[in-house]
């Protein structure tokens, strides 16, 4: 193809600009404002009524138009269109469907009444069963019934189904059993969890009368305390079984009131039928014929609410009677703990009769007296479990009562309890309870009075250190007196001091942390930490104890976000080293660094709080090896970085430089944070810049070229290459600004050596991308720098410029890709605007080609040189792309790219390349793939140019260009 003679077109910038510039309109505000709500209100109409029908109205009155996407809805929402049809379908549910739902429904609304504050019983199941362990063997009698128990063929009389069934609960009574031995606590819990499943088959199958079998079989297993550590967990398992069939009776009654309609909410006597009545009866009747009275007890208080059903005052008749039934139950442990689900079901079903609660709490501080009992001695002896072992088997079933008790109470309640704990000689396991059970604010208030009881406490049946944990819990959600304060915590930890073990200790020094972080200062906190460190360091005790050390840490941190306060703490830094684990000492220092980052608002200089946060850091970077995954290292990186954007010196610059030189030493395996300090660098060097209003002295001079230096040495390290690229590149014009030329040949220099190094494909976000696109848009970005980038005076004419091209020319790009021709057309603006007299921007005080060169013609002749070995180069490609059908979009899209670089930057005056313009234009629509609005509004922009004086000369150029479609 014949050579092209490339002329630049003369620019003027400034000309251009104004012409650019939109004419001023006047602009009549009136009432509009673009940002004022308009109201749109759409109007049903007519199914055959046009489409889009609205009224519509503004807050100004005006005629807007209505939202297109509603009024193809004719005013209709599709959601509520949906809901009216679920609406309407509704009723047409069978009852048999809805009954038991809403029976359901009605139980858990009825179970809320407590609110929120209340902790339900389910939260302290999973406790009780972690905490009540056992690995004695376990052993359950388990009924093994007849098939009496299925149920009778319709046919069968009334008569007779009663005496069947009477004659199942007498084999049941005569004792159809048999003993499974030798079960581990899982196996005891599987068997438990398969009797919960049989009730509820023997119930779906209608075997009633099998149901409650299973339901009494259970009941009697909590009179077993053979394995008596294990107690309050069976009393879990068990209880889950008479919760279920509770809900079965209640829910079957419940379905039979709710046809042909459902109960309201608040259902009346007169809402039930007599069919309900009649079955809710005969359940009660059955289970008073249970003969022993612990099961008899159990079940039914599991259909308690039941009551409901049969008279209005049923419940609270009731309650008292079992409450009093409990009594004839011997053993303390197992009364203790019917109480606890006696109240239990009291507050589900009445919570506002307080009185049963109280009578029960009452009647188990009068069974403590057994406890000194010889047969509960011997029982003791023989399982070898000690009495504060035992003791502590009360404490779900008291914590229970109490927390109903104290629930909603008032103040003077609590007295009254503190009262009867000094009746009893201050029980250390009931002043326990009762300082957890009433609110915070009421034991803090008394706190000093509480310190005095535990005082006179008998240590050998409760640890004190416990009772003083119990209060520190209290006083960590509410304040007591503040003249009382420092009494308290004295006191507290002349107990928690003397703790030998290391577990106690720390379990308890862990709590009166916050009490001592919410309410004194750092010299307080500081002995507090001394006292742990003193007694978790022998032995290495530490090692089991990095939960509550961790919490200790957290509790810090909550009080304390003031960090050179914190770190003035003498023990904070050797409190740290405790935590020796690798996974521990990070996840410890990375709370910490959350917090720094949260909290500390202005960017600091202090040296406390650099170095202990250096150290900090470093653990965490220390932690990283070859196995940590991708986003560890990202997430310890975003620390990290957090900490270096809250490190200013001010104008000390250099002392700024030192600390990324010593953060680039400390931080060496994570690249993000040396990209961070680069960035960091690269930003101190524009600071002088901006200092030194571009002026440089002699010392801000230095200083900013070792700020490059730093970079350049810095960025060969980071392993990502397009990391590397954009450094190179951002760190040459930051060098460039601070008028260091060598230094900004350098880094473009090398950015331009490791181009031949980028992959093909790179990995983004775990998925294999080509590198393509990346590489084109940081070849784009480099070629606008080298616009103010001045010739080195030993090298030849844009020698920069040449090397980029060189190695786009020699780089293996990917098969059928057009990128090297798009880089050589993207070359060609920065060419053209090179020839220019005066360039469309530089940099101050940095002499560009403009100015080296001032327009010589040898420069000019260089630069048409270049262009249009590159236009030869697009030329041949387009050739080649020609000769291949598959091609030509491909070729049309080249080709109209080119065209529009030589209309904006080409001199068309030339008639060889206003030809050349002609011919890219009809090739490009040649096989009509050129998209048409473009071509028509490229038309409509070269005639308005037309019109310009000078750009006469496209009038032609015009005239034989046309527009193309595809046949």
């Amino acid at each position: 193809m014949a050579a092209v003679q490339w002329h630049s077109r003369v620019r003027n910038y400034d000309a251009e600009l104004q012409r650019c510039r939109p004419e001023a309109a006047p602009l009549e505000f009136g009432d509009y404002h673009p940002l004022k709500p308009i109201m749109v209100t759409d109007t049903k109409t007519r199914r055959g009524a046009r489409k889009g029908s609205t009224s519509s109205s503004s807050s100004s009155s005006s005629s807007v138009q209505a939202d297109p996407l509603s009024s193809m809805l004719d005013g209709t929402d599709p959601l509520s269109m949906f809901a009216a049809a679920s609406f309407s379908e509704a009723p047409a549910m069978s009852h048999s469907a809805s009954t038991g739902d809403l029976g359901r429904k009605k139980r858990e609304k009825e179970e809320e009444v407590m609110g929120a504050d209340f902790e339900p019983w389910s939260l302290k199941r999973g406790e009780i069963l972690a905490r009540f362990t056992t690995t004695e063997k376990l052993s359950i009698n388990l009924f093994m019934g007849s098939d009496k128990g299925k149920a009778q063929s319709p046919g069968s009389g009334v008569s007779e189904k009663v005496r069947t069934r009477l004659e199942e609960l007498d084999d049941l009574e005569e004792g159809s059993q048999r003993e499974l031995l030798n079960l581990s606590q899982q196996e005891y819990a599987n068997r438990i969890e398969e009797l919960n499943q049989s009730l509820k088959e023997a119930w779906a199958s209608d075997q009633k009368v099998k149901a409650l079998k299973i339901v009494i079989q259970c009941s009697k297993l909590l009179s077993d305390t053979s394995v008596i550590q294990f107690y309050p967990s069976k009393f879990v398992l068990i209880t889950d079984i008479l919760d279920t069939f509770g809900g079965l009776v209640y829910d079957r009654i419940w379905t039979m009131c709710s046809d042909p309609r459902p109960l309201p909410d608040t259902f009346t006597l007169e809402d039930v039928n007599d069919t309900a009545k009649e079955t809710c009866l005969n359940w009660f009747y059955k289970i008073a014929s249970i003969r022993e009275l612990l099961p008899r007890l159990y079940v039914e208080a599991a259909i308690l609410k039941c009551n409901r059903f049969l008279n209005k005052t049923g419940i609270q008749v009731t309650l008292p009677r079992l409450t009093a039934m409990i009594r004839g139950i011997g053993d303390p442990l197992v009364a203790a703990y019917t109480r606890a689900y006696l109240c239990r079901i009291g507050m589900e079903v009445a919570p506002h009769l307080k009185d049963s609660l109280n009578h029960n709490f009452f009647d188990l501080l009068d069974t403590f007296r057994q406890i000194s009992d010889e047969s509960i001695q011997s029982q003791l002896a023989l399982q070898r479990v000690e009495i504060p072992e035992y003791l502590t088997l009360y404490s779900p079933a008291i914590n229970w009562i109490l927390q109903c008790i104290a629930y909603k109470a008032p103040e003077p309640l609590l007295t009254e309890m503190m009262e009867r704990c000094k009746k009893l000689g201050n029980n250390a396991l009931l002043l326990n309870s009762v300082m957890r059970a009433f609110r915070a604010e009421f034991v803090a208030a008394r706190a000093t009075d509480f310190i005095g009881m535990i005082k006179d406490c008998d240590e050998a049946g409760f640890p004190k250190h416990l009772l003083f944990g119990s209060l520190g819990r209290s006083l960590a959600c509410a304040d007591p007196p503040e003249s009382e304060r420092l009494m308290i915590l004295n006191e507290a930890w002349k107990v928690v001091t003397k703790v030998r073990n290391p577990q106690d200790y720390i379990n308890c020094a862990e709590i009166w942390v916050e009490f001592t972080c919410r309410h004194f200062t750092k010299r307080e906190v500081n002995t507090v930490l001394a006292d742990i460190i003193k007694h978790m360091t022998p032995d290495r005790a530490f090692e089991e104890a990095y939960p509550q050390l961790q919490s200790v840490i957290r509790k810090i941190l909550t009080y304390f976000h003031n960090f050179s306060v914190l770190f003035s703490m003498e023990r904070f830094l050797p409190f740290l080293d405790m935590f020796q684990k690798d996974s521990v000492r990070v996840e410890v220092c990375r709370s910490i660094m959350e917090v720094f980052i949260k909290h500390q608002v202005e960017p600091t200089r202090d040296p406390v709080i650099l170095n202990a946060m250096l150290h900090i850091c470093k653990a965490m970077h220390d932690s990283v090896n070859a196995l940590t995954l991708d986003d560890e290292k990202r997430s310890l990186a975003h620390l990290i970085i957090g900490f270096i954007r809250m490190v200013s010196f001010g104008r000390d610059f250099e002392q700024q430089l030192s600390f990324c030189v010593e953060a680039r030493a400390t931080f060496c395996n994570l690249e993000p944070v040396l990209m961070q300090l680069i960035q960091t660098v690269n930003q101190l060097a524009m600071e002088t810049n901006r200092v030194m209003r571009g002026s440089h002295s002699r010392k801000t001079a230095a200083f900013v070229r070792a700020c490059a230096a730093y970079s350049f040495i810095t960025i060969p390290s980071l392993s990502s290459i397009f990391s590397r690229l954009g450094l190179y590149l951002l760190s040459g014009q930051v060098a460039l600004a601070n008028q260091c030329l060598s230094q900004a040949d350098a880094f473009l220099k090398a950015a331009v050596s490791i181009l031949p190094e980028v992959p093909r494909s790179i990995s983004v976000e775990g998925k294999l991308r080509s590198s393509e696109s990346f590489l084109l848009d940081f070849i784009n970005n480099f070629l606008s720098t080298l616009l103010v980038v001045p010739d080195h005076p030993e090298h030849g004419v844009l020698y920069l410029v040449r090397g980029l091209l060189n190695m786009v020319q020699d780089y293996t790009w990917e098969e059928n890709s057009d990128a090297k021709v798009r880089v050589y057309i993207s070359a060609l603006p920065l060419l053209a605007a090179m020839s220019q007299e005066t360039y469309l921007y530089s940099i101050p005080k940095v002499d560009s080609n403009e100015t080296l060169y001032g327009g010589d013609p040898k420069f000019l002749s260089e630069i048409n040189k270049l262009c249009e070995t590159l236009i030869g180069q697009i030329l041949d490609h387009l050739k080649v792309l020609g000769r291949d059908e598959q091609n030509t979009r491909r070729q049309g899209a080249l080709a109209f790219s080119l065209f529009g670089i030589l209309l904006a930057h080409g001199d068309l005056r030339n008639n060889k390349l206003s030809q050349l313009a002609v011919n890219l234009w009809n090739l490009s629509h040649k096989h009509g793939y050129c998209d048409t609005r473009v071509s028509v509004r490229t038309l409509e922009y070269i005639k308005h140019q037309a019109q310009q004086p000078d750009t006469s000369h496209l009038t032609d150029v015009v005239h034989r260009l046309a527009l193309q479609s595809r046949t």
